[in-house]
Order: structure tokens, then C-alpha cells, then sequence
């Protein structure tokens, strides 16, 4: 063998084992030092989680926009999906991108950050400063890796009141998010009736679907399968299971997406080329639509996080935690509930927005519901939709006359 070529692939390999390790200590620090405000706890005020776990210290990473007012009446609690963050309306310090919720949120928006006070955290089990799996175990000084308890919505919740109660916000005006933030507004609305006085639940539901584990399930196994998860110690290591996780994003991806949305911005069009390779290369403008997700994605998520907030929405049966009956969850609430659906949405469809219509109505609850017609499926609630900032405005509104704000 050449022993150039030798010595350029070993060459080679130094420099992205390199990387890699200088990758995994920049990981590890984001994990517990992010561009964000953090809130600490100590040992002594931890947070008891549903798997008994009691999890301290631990910290909290936030983000708000706007000013809490004299009688501390106007806050607005936003809750994340599943890979998102607390970067809502500045931009992120990772991509550079604008806030994932600039759309809806800021000056002169349904959520008017000059009217309100507007609170976002990185969830428990994430990976953006909110201590998770990729933060250091204080017991051992190692990341805590798979040693890290299970999550659950409800953790999450309680994690944010514990936040709330730090920044001496007793109540709030508004609660509101979507995916796996509806899934958390849900939880408060009825695990702290008397500290929400109006709740926004987007392209949600009150129960993970078989079908919606089931996808989970696919892109856990891809993370677990790449070798380089090192039995899920790969920062210890100075790996990355980069290729698994990029595969789950890639596979989840396609269930944020609808067919007449893929259809118009790729349809069947070549990447680059007249005609196919008659290879296993992208030949289709959506197979390399996939790759970039995966990639990018990979840059700003930890493998593991994505293991454990994929579970916490699994776990996730509100009518489960009450005897079966969804509306125990909420019985007695004086919550004023606004649930949204979108109608091409297939990874939360309609169906499941009006069970909770439903099941509110059934405890006299007060409720509006809307199913916006769009095309862009589940990821709707992030994107430009002229219908669902006009109806979650008109909603907004109205509950802050009644809150005399």
C-alpha cells in the first residue's frame, strides 16, 4: 500500500478523533453552560421526578422577553417541542438562526412581548443548559449518560414551577405551545389549575399515539445501533452516534411534513442532475432535503436527549394519570382553554385536539376550539399560518380584558 496514502488516512483520523473529543467537551459544556440565563438549584431543593428519582442539584436554562408588570399578572409561560429550546424570540446561539417562535411571539404579536412577560425553559432531559443526560453527574463527575432518571411531562412542569416560583411569578396569564409544549400545557393546566388562568395547547394531544411511540421507537433503535453510541457514553469516549441520530431526525422529520407540503417544494425533481445515477446516492431533491435535516440537526442535539424527551412523550397519558377519564384531568378548572388543530396534521391529527374539546366540555370547563385548514402539516404551528395568528390573537385578547390587563 502507498505509504502516503498511509499516512494521510492516519493523519486523517487523528484529526476527526480530535474533533470529535473537542466536539464532545464543547457538548458537555453547552449542557451546563449555555448562552442563556440558568436558574440553580441546590441539593437541598430537588426535584422529585415520577420515577422516584430526586434529581439535584440540578439547573434550569431560561429565556424571557417583555416586563413583568406590579402585580405580577402577566405572564407567559412558552413551551417547547421536542428538540426545541428556550432560544423563542432570540436568536440561536448554536445555528444562528432566528427564535423558533418569532412568528407568533414579539412586539405587536398575538404574543405581545410589550404587554406581556414572557418566560421560556429548556425542558429537564434536554441538552441546551437544563440539566439532562449530558450533564455532569455531581456523584461521579462523569456525564451522567444513561444514569440519568427517566422524564417524564410532568417533571418537566413541576421543573418550570420550581422556575416560576424562583422568579416570583405566582400565576400565569397564558400558557401555550405546541407538539410536546401542548403536551406540557396540558400537564400544568392540570396539575396547577390555580396558577393558569388561560391555556393554548397547539397540534397536540392528551395521549401518545401507538403509531407516534412506534416512530419513536424507530429512531431510538437507529441512535443505539450507530457504535459510536458507546452504550450511550460517547462523550466519555470522544464519539458521536452522529450517523443514528441523524437518521432519527430524518425519519421524524418526515412526520412534522404532509404529502401535498413535500409534494409541492420537492415533488419527484432530481438534486443537481438530468438524470438518476442508477446509484444509491440522492438522486431526489427530498432525499437530500433529509440528509441536510439530519446533518444540521446532529450540530445542536445531544443523541441521548433525544433518547429521553422521545420516552417522556411516549409516557405521556393524561386520561391515564385520572382513572381513565380525561376529564378528571381538568374537573373544578376555571382555565380558559383554546385548543388549535391544524387539518393537514397526521402526527397529532384533528381527532386528538377534539377528544380534549370534548372531555373539557364534559366538566363544563371553558373552551374554544379551532382546526386551521393548512397544508404544511404538523409543523404548521411554527410556520407563517395567517389563520392561527388571527384566532390565537383574538383569543389572547379577550382573556387579557377578562385579566383586566
Amino acid at each position: 500500500m502507498d505509504s502516503t496514502f498511509t499516512q494521510n488516512a492516519e493523519r486523517g483520523a487523528e484529526i476527526v478523533q480530535r474533533d470529535d473529543a473537542r466536539r464532545a467537551v464543547y457538548e458537555t459544556s453547552l449542557a451546563s453552560d449555555p448562552r442563556s440565563p440558568v436558574m440553580l438549584f441546590s441539593a437541598d431543593e430537588p426535584l422529585a421526578m415520577d420515577s422516584g428519582a430526586r434529581l439535584g442539584p440540578f439547573q434550569i436554562a431560561y429565556q424571557t422577553a417583555g416586563i413583568l408588570n406590579a402585580a405580577r399578572s402577566n405572564a407567559v409561560l412558552i413551551c417547547h417541542a421536542l428538540t426545541g429550546d428556550q432560544h423563542f424570540a432570540q436568536p440561536h446561539p448554536v445555528t444562528g438562526k432566528p427564535g423558533w417562535w418569532e412568528t407568533l411571539v414579539g412586539p405587536g404579536k398575538p404574543v405581545d412581548t410589550n404587554r406581556y412577560f414572557v418566560v421560556c425553559s429548556n425542558v429537564i432531559g434536554s441538552c441546551m443548559g437544563s440539566t439532562g443526560p449530558a450533564s455532569l453527574n455531581p456523584e461521579t463527575g462523569r456525564p451522567y449518560g444513561l444514569d440519568f432518571p427517566l422524564v417524564t411531562i410532568r417533571d418537566m412542569v413541576r421543573a418550570q414551577a420550581m422556575l416560576l416560583d424562583r422568579l416570583g411569578i405566582p400565576d400565569l396569564f397564558l400558557c401555550i405551545g405546541g407538539s410536546m409544549g401542548g403536551m406540557q400545557v396540558l400537564q400544568w393546566a392540570s396539575l396547577f389549575p390555580e396558577r393558569v388562568f388561560a391555556a393554548m395547547p397547539i397540534a397536540t394531544g392528551a395521549r401518545h399515539s401507538a403509531q407516534n411511540i412506534a416512530f419513536h421507537e424507530v429512531g431510538r433503535q437507529a441512535i443505539m445501533a450507530d457504535p459510536a453510541w458507546e452504550e450511550g457514553r460517547y462523550l466519555e469516549a470522544g464519539t458521536r452516534p452522529s450517523k443514528g441520530l441523524g437518521v432519527a431526525r430524518m425519519g421524524a422529520h418526515i412526520t412534522y411534513l404532509s404529502e401535498p407540503a413535500l409534494h409541492r417544494k420537492f415533488g419527484r425533481r432530481l438534486q443537481n442532475r438530468a438524470a438518476p445515477t442508477f446509484s444509491f446516492n440522492a438522486d431526489f431533491q427530498i432525499e437530500s432535503y433529509l440528509r441536510h435535516q439530519g446533518l444540521s440537526f446532529v450540530e445542536r442535539f445531544d443523541a441521548n436527549a433525544y433518547l429521553y424527551l422521545t420516552r417522556a412523550m411516549d409516557y405521556f397519558d393524561l386520561a391515564e394519570d385520572h382513572g381513565g377519564v380525561l376529564g378528571n384531568a381538568f374537573r373544578g378548572s376555571k382555565t380558559r382553554f383554546c385548543v388549535m388543530s391544524f387539518t393537514s396534521d397526521w402526527l397529532f391529527p384533528t381527532a386528538d385536539s377534539r377528544a380534549i374539546v370534548h372531555a373539557l366540555n364534559a366538566v363544563a370547563a371553558p373552551v374554544a376550539f379551532v382546526e386551521v385548514e393548512s397544508d404544511k402539516g404538523h409543523d404548521a404551528f411554527l410556520l407563517d399560518e395567517p389563520t392561527m395568528f388571527s384566532a390565537a390573537k383574538g383569543f389572547i385578547d379577550a382573556a387579557a380584558r377578562a385579566r383586566g390587563l
